[in-house]
């Protein structure tokens, strides 16, 4: 499936944050209207944290939205570089979402276990309402890192010899984070090399996430 992607850039992370914020509450808004549940996954980096920070400050019906991660660190849960605990002390310790629904990928446990128990997870999940992606340097994507091979077929992966410290991590895989109604990436920082590739259809990791519904690329480079 070939992506069909509308970029969109902004003059500065601040206004990128902002709008992902907007966008975010506004698939909420959408998804609890239709279904009663909003279902979403989260990125790691600088602009999605500020993002998250935003959301803290606003109101939503916090008991409906379903929180996932698309990778995770195989570090101790109370580690820094965790991605699910930066979420949690920048937002979702603040807001009222039941812990019930807050779906942490176990990367404690090691890359193996961590993935097959979040495959689980992700399975019981189906669609999601809203995917966040980031984008590397490299043109990586959650923790799917070029060169690395995996089963497609899979919903997580294992990841090994991450090119990034630390070298374990788990990951949803490309067809996971496709199996959504909307898609997001944020990209900012020194990414223009990255996004000229992408925007030259070369092969990266960042393009074989093909939703059914458009990719949006919003970014402040």
């Amino acid at each position: 499936m070939t992506q069909l992607i509308n970029w969109k850039p902004f003059d500065s992370i601040d206004q990128l944050a902002e709008a992902v914020c907007r966008r975010i509450l506004a698939a909420a808004d959408k998804s609890i209207g239709a279904r009663g549940t909003f279902k979403l996954v989260l990125a790691g980096g600088t602009a999605p944290v500020k993002a998250y920070q935003l959301l803290a400050t606003k109101h939503a019906d916090w008991s409906k939205w379903h929180i996932y991660h698309g990778d995770e660190r195989c570090l101790p849960v109370d580690d820094d570089e965790r991605n699910s605990l930066v979420a949690e002390q920048k937002w979702l310790n603040l807001v009222a979402i039941p812990k019930t629904q807050i779906h942490n990928i176990p990367a404690e446990l090691g890359a193996e276990v961590g993935a097959k128990q979040y495959a689980d997870v992700v399975a019981a999940a189906g669609v999601f309402d809203l995917v966040l992606l980031g984008m590397g340097e490299d043109g990586h994507t959650a923790s799917l890192f070029p060169g690395h091979v995996h089963n497609e077929d899979e919903l997580t992966h294992a990841v090994h010899h991450s090119p990034k410290p630390p070298s374990d991590r788990v990951s949803m895989s490309a067809r996971a984070l496709s199996n959504t109604k909307e898609l997001i990436f944020v990209v900012s920082g020194d990414k223009k090399e990255a996004l000229a590739a992408w925007q030259n259809q070369q092969d990266l990791p960042v393009t074989h996430i093909c939703p059914a519904c458009a990719v949006d690329v919003l970014f402040s480079v």
